[in-house]
């Protein structure tokens, strides 16, 4: 299956500040607050929500094609993602800004100051799919996650134009984004993916009811956090997944990017809805037993025992022979 993955990618850059903010804080100087805290801890991770999601692609032994904007400091994130069987061929690269940066100072209180630069991202919108296409011989589907809303809004414009199967996941922009560009990038969209409270703001925002936005969409799929995902279409029985047994949670972030990875993988193996929903939600649990959103390994026969112990031994010998080696 050609995949095509679009959206974010970014470097997060974690300190740790070994005091309070608060005790920092004078209440009549809020007005001309001028602080600087030396911090002794520096964690560097590779993010943004596309890489994310075509890293863990490639785990489970796909090859998707990344499509996002960075800038000329992506060298090294390049050869990252590359080693670990993305395609990184039609990545932009801007030419006057540096890749998306999320910085983040967290203090012993776990209180945080931090400030998100979307640099090159921003360029995202110059990105056409229709070379990639050329590229491959065609594409099977086509990942819309969370972007430069402007990007996102052409890229879901031009799969519609080109007939080109797509997914559209609207994740935090959704919050930027009107009713009218909200209907916009989801219509005509093969799967729609939000959470709980995002498929409410998405109501919200477009004036529609459920049953109008699954009008708009051939399969939605709505992530429950510990009451596992929902699955719901036309044509189609309702599909629920319970989350995976027995996770040790570490780490949140990228926990969604890791479902969706393990979803669309597979449903490229021809995998029904509900046995692509357990493998999303089992690659979900690697991530959040893991600090960094790219640190975590799928080993076969590790994923396989928890996949019979979570959802049965039919389940474990349905995805054995997809695995790779």
């Amino acid at each position: 299956m050609k995949i095509a993955v679009t959206g974010s990618i970014a470097t997060d850059h974690l300190m740790h500040f070994p005091g309070r903010f608060a005790d920092q804080l004078i209440a009549d100087q809020l007005h001309k607050v001028s602080l600087s805290f030396l911090v002794d801890e520096l964690v560097v991770r590779r993010g943004g929500i596309a890489a994310n999601i075509a890293y863990g692609m490639a785990q489970l032994g796909l090859n998707p094609v990344l499509l996002g904007a960075v800038g000329p400091d992506f060298a090294d994130y390049r050869s990252w993602l590359e080693r670990h069987g993305v395609d990184c061929e039609h990545v932009h690269t801007s030419q006057t800004a540096h890749t998306a940066r999320f910085v983040c100072t967290t203090d012993d209180d776990l209180n945080q100051i931090a400030s998100f630069y979307a640099g090159a991202m921003a360029e995202a919108r110059e990105i056409e799919i229709a070379p990639v296409a050329e590229r491959l011989g065609g594409l099977d589907l086509v990942l819309v996650s969370a972007n430069d809303p402007a990007a996102m809004l052409r890229h879901s414009a031009e799969c519609r134009q080109r007939g080109f199967a797509f997914a559209a996941d609207p994740s935090q922009q959704l919050a930027r984004m009107s009713g009218e560009d909200a209907l916009a990038l989801i219509e005509g969209a093969t799967y729609l993916l939000t959470n709980d409270y995002e498929k409410s703001l998405l109501e919200s925002k477009t004036g529609l009811t459920e049953e109008q936005v699954r009008q708009q969409v051939q399969i939605q799929v709505t992530t429950l956090g510990k009451d596992g995902v929902q699955i719901t279409g036309r044509d189609i029985e309702p599909v629920h997944v319970p989350v995976v047994r027995d996770v040790e949670a570490d780490d949140p972030t990228g926990v969604g990017d890791g479902f969706r990875a393990g979803f669309f993988a597979a449903l490229s193996w021809n995998l029904p809805l509900e046995r692509a929903a357990q493998v999303g939600s089992l690659v979900a649990a690697h991530v959040l037993e893991t600090v960094g959103t790219q640190e975590y390994e799928i080993k076969g026969d590790g994923f396989l025992k928890r996949m019979a112990d979570s959802y049965g031994d039919a389940a474990a010998d349905e995805v054995r022979a997809h695995l790779p080696a």
